[in-house]
């Protein structure tokens, strides 16, 4: 039934998969109206709506976009913002934006990389999540709930409170919303011990189409598979997530150490290749690859190698020596602290710095951005680093993060969740651009450079499809409400490969009128309103 149901949603390719709305700011006043009439005397919904004629508008608009191209005057902007302050603000939302037309972009922490969580083509409400962001940590039962608007830092944080032998693994940048980051997949540092922040996911409260707040029992197995990996922004409004907390040791171990090529850097990379999903599950050892200038003038590739092992110095010494010596770790690389106190390392932030700073909600600087993604399944050999080399050190501006797999992440089957990049890869590709220059021409050169690096790397990485990370959104690899089904089919298969069929199917049930839709979302089946 599943087969031939998809097979009827690929025949009708020429079909646009969203509805074509007649709202417009006329639908304002009604839908102000409806918001009130929904509102809880206790929890007045007046005291968390925002109109462009609100002298806060523009604040609080800006204040979570974390990426300066969709800051420019030509971006649209939002008829309303709802910053809700209660679960019932959010039922009031879906159900009021639903009833007058209007189109709306959930945003927890405004890190979509392509700015979808507060930014539409039609009339649209930003729902707004950053009040709703208590964490209660249950260390005798090793969990927590946590809210959508809550930042990793928060939670990190938090749990650093209350134990020093209990983390969760999720990512690096502590001002990333759980909202988004979890129901992405959600990786880190610990994904080889311990898989994704979404492996560790046990319950969940959302707002359903129709403004229910659904557990994970009410919601029913399927919905709570879909918004663990594949995008809840399909299905509903993520309040709260329940997760398991991971144990840690006491003392962990980071460091980073860096080569150019002159260095012997190449070597490195291809032992780096061979070893790092192999390694002891405890050791993650990300690779940073950059154009940087030569000592002697001229360009040349730095590779960094930036670690956390849950252990300590000695024990790392003897596994790095004999499974990946080319390194040539030394104690001196080495700096031991607390698990919470590592998130600080990975930004440079020196040590002996209070660990209250991960509660700092606003990153130190804005930048404007692009990213890309991609899947390695073999080594890449000596002469393709040294293509690679080349047209990194020809494009210069844009960097890669290759991040190592194996361990607990090889363990869990495909379809355990959305996320199906699991067995099979040995490492994951960021590309990365980062700029301050304003202009669209600027933009247009740094977006060009870095799909230039993106098709250098087509030889070398996953095809058929070409796997990317939903966390690291990409517009460039389809966009549904240009390209129809089509785009849904390209983007669908690249972010969920066989899983996103069952992700069709569960998006049909739950939501068969689309009314949770953006340029990337999951397409119901038809029939659906157009």
């Amino acid at each position: 039934m599943m087969a031939s149901s998809f097979a009827l949603l690929l025949s009708l390719l020429s079909i646009p998969l969203f509805s074509v709305s007649s709202a417009s700011s006329d639908s304002v006043p009604d839908f102000l109206q409806c918001l009130s009439d929904y509102s809880l005397p206790s929890y007045p919904i007046s005291e968390a709506i925002y109109t462009p004629q609100n002298s806060s508008f523009s604040d609080v608009l800006q204040s979570y976009i974390r990426n300066l191209r969709f800051t420019t005057p030509e971006t649209p902007k939002p008829l309303v913002i709802v910053a809700a302050k209660h679960e019932s603000h959010v039922q009031a939302t879906v159900i009021c934006a639903k009833t007058h037309g209007l189109e709306i972009r959930i945003r927890s922490g405004g890190h979509d990389y392509e700015g979808l969580s507060y930014v539409s083509s039609v009339p649209f409400v930003v729902l707004d999540l950053f009040n709703l962001r208590s964490i209660s940590i249950d260390i005798a039962n090793e969990t927590a709930w946590v809210q959508a608007g809550a930042t990793l830092g928060e939670l990190y944080y938090g749990i650093a409170e209350k134990s020093n032998v209990h983390g969760f693994p999720a990512g690096l940048c502590p001002t990333l919303g759980t909202g988004g980051h979890f129901t992405g997949g959600g990786y880190g540092t610990m994904m080889r011990k311990y898989g994704l922040s979404v492996d560790n996911i046990v319950d969940a409260q959302l707002v359903d189409v129709n403004g229910r707040i659904l557990d994970r029992e009410s919601m029913g197995e399927d919905l709570f598979w879909a918004i663990r990996g594949g995008g809840a922004a399909s299905f509903g409004v993520v309040l709260s997530w329940k997760i398991n907390l991971v144990r840690v040791p006491e003392t962990v171990t980071v460091f980073k150490v860096e080569r150019t090529l002159e260095e012997g850097a190449t070597d490195i990379v291809s032992q780096w290749q061979e070893v790092a999903s192999n390694l002891d599950e405890d050791l993650f050892i990300r690779l940073g690859l950059n154009s940087v200038n030569a000592t002697g003038g001229g360009k040349t590739i730095k590779a960094s190698f930036i670690a956390l092992f849950l252990g300590q110095t000695d024990r790392l010494l003897a596994l790095t020596n004999e499974s990946f010596p080319k390194l040539g770790l030394q104690r001196k690389d080495c700096i031991e602290m607390r698990w919470v106190e590592s998130h600080l390392f990975w930004f440079d932030i020196p040590k002996g710095t209070p660990v209250d700073v991960l509660l700092n909600r606003i990153p130190k600087g804005k930048i404007y951005l692009k990213r890309k993604s991609d899947y390695v399944k073999k080594p890449i050999p000596v002469e393709g680093l040294e293509v690679i080399w080349k047209a990194m050190m020809e494009i210069e501006k844009v960097g890669m993060a290759w991040n190592p797999y194996g361990g607990r992440m090889s363990e869990i089957p495909a379809s355990a969740t959305p996320f199906p990049h699991r067995a099979g890869n040995i490492f994951k590709i960021q590309y990365s651009a980062n700029w301050q220059e304003a202009g669209i021409n600027v933009t247009n050169n740094y977006l060009s450079l870095t799909r230039e690096l993106h098709k250098v790397m087509t030889p070398f990485v996953s095809k058929l499809p070409r796997e990317a990370f939903l966390n690291y959104r990409d517009i460039d690899i389809g966009n549904s409400k240009e390209g129809g089904l089509p785009a849904a089919a390209v983007y669908g298969k690249d972010y969920f490969k066989d899983n996103f069929e069952r992700l069709v199917h569960i998006k049909t049930k739950v939501d068969p009128d689309n009314f949770f839709v953006n340029e990337q979302s999951i397409p119901p089946l038809l029939p659906y309103k157009i």
